[in-house]
């Protein structure tokens, strides 16, 4: 629940600035909401399966890249 409303927050101030780096940072917490409602809804066997953790993966990616960009 924490990152949707996390990822809503941002999507608010992108709205708002319309600066690449909260949409970017909203979709990537979108992406580990994602993570954790297949893993829910899947059970323990695809907590630990390598498709979660790549996902993961990309969103922390995406972070990083934000905010490279953002001080580039």
């Amino acid at each position: 629940m924490a990152c949707v409303v996390i990822a809503l927050f941002f999507l608010q101030f992108w709205r708002k600035t319309a600066d690449r780096l909260f949409l970017i940072f909203a979709v990537a917490f979108a992406l580990m909401c994602v993570t954790r409602i297949v893993s829910a809804g899947l059970g323990e066997a695809h907590l630990h399966s390598g498709s979660a953790y790549i996902i993961r993966f990309v969103a922390y990616l995406m972070i990083v890249a934000a905010i490279i960009d953002k001080n580039r």
